[in-house]
């Protein structure tokens, strides 16, 4: 079986696609959070 080695300019770019993934992976899953939040307490209203 063959391995595909990375150049630095690879790796440093599969790095940047990591880190913007992990971002909008947590920002959806606090955005989640506080809708449900919101929709548990009733609304924003009270």
């Amino acid at each position: 079986m063959q391995t595909v080695t990375l150049n630095d300019k690879q790796k440093k770019a599969r790095r940047s696609r990591n880190v913007a993934l992990a971002l909008t992976l947590g920002g959806l899953v606090v955005l989640f959070y506080i809708v449900s939040l919101v929709k548990i307490s009733g609304g924003l209203a009270g």
